[in-house]
């Protein structure tokens, strides 16, 4: 499917404003009677040399406003930053899964994780029978989301 000019530059403001890829095939359906698969999308972004950009990250929380102020967070709350959890995500991802990486808890075990075609998340410790910490999953569970969401998942 062919855009027309007029389109190729409201699209090209969509992707200014921060649509996912996602939202753009729904908006040129909506405002275009124009269906386009996914992929579709994505060649269409390749086409019109356009890259997503990533959402302005949201204001900091008072918790973390506190922190920096030297005052003790509320009871109950990690402070942002801290744990020693780090997330990575694989370039090439592991057989049978739809996104795969390491983790890295905070006593320095790692694990691959990965996210299967049903939405389940896996640990694969380095140290078996390894079993993180409450506060470390969390953690981990916390920074996955922030590295999937930077990917558009």
């Amino acid at each position: 499917m062919i855009l027309e000019d007029a389109q190729k530059q409201r699209v090209a403001e969509w992707i200014a404003d921060g649509m996912k890829l996602s939202e753009i095939q729904n908006k040129l359906d909506a405002e275009f009677g124009v269906r386009m698969t996914y992929m579709e999308v994505r060649f269409l972004m390749d086409d019109l040399s356009l890259k997503p950009v990533d959402p302005v990250p949201p204001p900091e929380e008072p918790a973390a406003a506190a922190q920096t102020a030297g005052e003790p967070p509320d009871a109950g709350e990690a402070p942002a930053g801290l744990g020693g959890v780090s997330v990575s995500v694989d370039h090439v991802t592991r057989p049978g899964s739809v996104v795969s990486g390491r983790v890295t808890f905070s006593d320095g075990v790692g694990s691959e994780w990965y996210l299967d075609q049903m939405g389940r998340l896996g640990l694969v410790p380095s140290t078996p029978g390894y079993k993180p910490s409450e506060e470390d999953v969390m953690s981990f569970q916390t920074q996955l989301q922030q590295q999937l969401s930077k990917q558009g998942f």
